[in-house]
């Protein structure tokens, strides 16, 4: 009996090296086709907090355009209205401008952070026509038409 179970384990050797280098391409065929999709996904949402940060500054503009029948002087003004615009600029949104151009107009814009930085603008002219651009084209969640 241990005669038999000595043979038994001698005969069983392993795996062969081309064995181990099949499942070694194998795996890194997979990783090669999973990594770069897994990568983007923090730009995606970097650029989803910019466009979301935009919106809401938007409203809280509108609001306060509502309350005081003009636009905010500055965007410290619409935190006030919007506490959590507080938060965005330490977040995934940078580079936050809100500027009012006259009466009835304003320009909001943010860009997002990462490797490929996207600025997303909300633009509300006097005849009340409100424009979504974004620039650069074509990159992040910013279409070859430069809208959003």
């Amino acid at each position: 009996m241990l005669q038999a179970m000595r043979q038994r384990a001698k005969d069983e050797g392993g795996f062969t090296l081309i064995e181990l280098l099949v499942v070694i391409l194998i795996i890194g065929i997979l990783a090669a086709i999973a990594i770069p999709s897994f990568l983007s996904q923090k730009d995606k949402a970097n650029d989803a907090a910019a466009k979301s940060y935009v919106r809401n500054m938007q409203t809280a503009e509108e609001t306060y355009f509502t309350d005081n029948n003009a636009y905010a002087p500055n965007p410290a003004a619409l935190v006030t209205i919007e506490p959590t615009l507080a938060q965005y600029p330490t977040g995934n949104a940078a580079d936050v401008t809100a500027t009012t151009t006259g009466a009835g107009d304003f320009v909001i814009s943010a860009k997002s952070k990462g490797v490929n930085a996207v600025v997303y603008t909300i633009t509300r002219v006097t005849a009340g026509t409100v424009t979504r651009t974004c620039a650069p084209v074509s990159k992040g969640g910013c279409n070859a038409a430069g809208t959003w």
